[in-house]
């Protein structure tokens, strides 16, 4: 029972919408990089998109729970977010989400 109600559980992701400085949009995916490569218990795994041809990104960390979210940050991390705050022309726009539902390519024919 216990892995029926796991499985009813929904994640959550955390989602930053900024624009950096020109030119600063490498430098900030670095930093993004090391601040993720901090993470523990309950990450889900992360995207960081970037607007073709702009300095313009969204961040995209997956968690289990937002209790799991906020136990991650710790000094390093928020010396990270801070370095990566200087570089945005405003700061980010940020939120929470549930995750209500996920899609799964179909397997291709030669993995069956």
């Amino acid at each position: 029972m216990t892995e029926f109600l796991d499985f009813l559980k929904h994640k959550y992701a955390y989602v930053a919408i900024g624009e950096f400085q020109p030119g600063k949009f490498d430098e900030a995916k670095q930093l993004y990089e090391k601040a993720v490569a901090t993470y523990g218990q309950g990450f889900g795994g992360s995207y960081l998109l970037q607007e073709p041809g702009t300095d313009k990104g969204i961040a995209i960390i997956f968690w289990s729970s937002v209790e799991e979210m906020e136990a991650n940050k710790n000094e390093v991390h928020e010396a990270i977010v801070k370095q990566i705050s200087h570089l945005l022309v405003a700061p980010a726009t940020t939120s929470v989400y549930e995750v209500c539902s996920t899609f799964d390519p179909p397997a291709s024919q030669s993995e069956a």
